[in-house]
Parts: structure tokens; C-alpha cells; sequence
């Protein structure tokens, strides 16, 4: 009896610090998405910022940085002309929203990340969608 309480025990736990591993990582994954954003790369060939809304800069804000760099988005939007876009990604109801640049290719992806050359597009968080 005394080598099956052990047995149990050690099962037991076993599968406690199994549940805090699953526990940490899920909460890690919460705060990071870095499983969430290495699917988007590895599978979908997809960046996306991950911002909540009240974080994204108001939609106002993204329209004037757009007019301001037609110069930048006419650069992209020559990397693969008819499959190269960018638009304006509203978020919420908040007005507030993002940049979204979308795209055929990895090529085109890489191309793109080239030429804006930062994690932001003039300070507008962007996202890259494979379409």
C-alpha cells in the first residue's frame, strides 16, 4: 500500500507542475503572442502589431500620415504592381485604427519591410497581410 501512495503522489505531482507549466506558458503567450506571431510568420507569411485599440493611434492621425508619404506608399506599392496594396485597418468603435499592407508573396513581404525599414510606418503600427 505504502508503494502505491508513492506512486500517486508522484503522479500527482507530476501533474501539478505539468498544470503550472501550462498555466506560465499560457499566460507568457497572453503578454508576448509569440506563438501567436510565430504561426502568422512560419505559416501564414503574416505580421500583424497586436495592439488593442486604445493603443492605436486615432484614425485621423493614420489618414494624415498616409497623405504625407504618398511618395513611400507609391515605393511599395511598385514592388509588385496589382498585388501590393495598403488601407486603412479601423479598429473597434473607438476611431482609432492602423495600416494594414497587403501583399502576394514573401518577396513582396520582404520587399516591403525594405523599404518602410522600421516597426512602425512614420509612427502608425502596421500590419502585413499574405493574400
Amino acid at each position: 500500500m505504502n508503494g502505491r501512495r508513492r506512486r500517486l503522489a508522484m503522479i500527482g505531482a507530476a501533474a501539478a507542475v505539468l498544470l503550472m507549466l501550462c498555466v506560465g506558458a499560457g499566460l507568457v503567450e497572453a503578454r508576448t503572442k509569440w506563438v501567436r506571431r510565430w504561426v502568422d510568420l512560419a505559416l501564414y507569411d503574416n505580421r500583424y502589431h497586436y495592439l488593442p485599440c486604445s493603443q492605436q493611434p486615432p484614425l485621423a492621425e493614420v489618414e494624415r500620415v498616409l497623405r504625407e508619404h504618398q511618395d513611400v506608399i507609391a515605393r511599395i506599392e511598385a514592388v509588385h504592381p496589382g498585388f501590393v496594396g495598403v488601407e486603412v485597418h479601423p479598429c473597434g468603435d473607438g476611431g482609432n485604427g492602423s495600416i494594414t499592407f497587403w501583399y502576394a508573396s514573401r518577396a513582396d513581404r520582404q520587399a516591403i519591410e525594405h523599404i518602410i525599414g522600421s516597426n512602425t510606418f512614420f509612427g502608425i503600427p502596421y500590419n502585413l497581410n499574405n493574400r
